[in-house]
């Protein structure tokens, strides 16, 4: 789907429910971090092998691929607020991390 397409039908869903006043850069940033732990806790006390296990279960799957959605969407939201393109600044951010040297 289309990042534009999806932008509007949030922005519109945002619209319909009066949240605006609510999507400041700070709140969305404290969403955003909470909806990141809430991915996390689908791994909490889960060792690798478990993690695989849990990707091969149906409503595991999906209830992770949900948290993940909710993330992508403070992040889009916050996007919008920056005028910024979400695909444009993992790109450049993609470009910068080619020219890092990683010590591992």
């Amino acid at each position: 789907m289309d990042y534009e397409k999806v932008l509007a039908d949030l922005i519109e869903f945002r619209n319909e429910r009066h949240w605006q006043k609510y999507h400041t850069l700070p709140a969305l940033a404290r969403a955003l971090s909470i909806e990141a732990a809430e991915v996390n806790e689908h791994f909490l006390w889960k060792d690798s092998k478990s993690s695989d296990e849990f990707l091969n279960d149906d409503a595991n799957l999906q209830a992770l691929k949900l948290e993940i959605a909710d993330t992508l969407t403070y992040a889009y939201y916050m996007c919008e607020k920056l005028n910024v393109n979400p695909n444009d600044i993992v790109y450049e951010k993609l470009q910068i991390n080619k020219n890092r040297n990683w010590k591992f």
